[in-house]
């Protein structure tokens, strides 16, 4: 386990230590197709962000909405990749040892909680700012 634990650092390390050395030589250089895209992706997120702040009528809970928007969307497929985690320890792994067939469980519920969460707490927000705050 200890092995495994420091093969993975190792590897880990070895990847950013790539990537930040392309970064500092400066090979990966952007053609004019790719900074168009990169300028009107930051665009959008800009006509975004002011939708939501016009929307909420100040600039802290415009973002916060964005932010939670974000969020939303992007534990969907988290939650599903640690959903398939928890059943392949339970139903896989644990037919054998039932140790793993309980950690597969927790992993399932505490994914299922997230997910409950990240997809319940934007509408929480929407409803407490927009309908206490007037």
């Amino acid at each position: 386990m200890l092995k495994k634990g420091i093969i993975l650092l190792v590897t880990i390390f070895i990847i950013c230590g790539t990537t930040s050395v392309f970064a500092v030589t400066g090979e990966a250089v952007l053609n004019s197709d790719q900074a168009t895209e990169l300028v009107e992706m930051k665009e959008s997120t800009k006509e975004k962000m002011n939708e939501y702040i016009e929307k909420y009528g100040s600039t802290p809970y415009g973002v916060t909405a964005y932010i939670l928007n974000g969020v939303r969307i992007y534990s969907i497929p988290f939650c599903f990749i640690g959903i398939a985690i928890g059943s392949i320890f339970q139903y896989v792994i644990g037919i054998r040892k039932l140790d793993l067939r309980d950690r597969g469980f927790a992993i399932i519920v505490s994914f299922v909680t997230i997910l409950l969460i990240c997809q319940v707490l934007p509408l929480i927000f929407a409803v407490v700012v927009n309908g206490w705050r007037g």
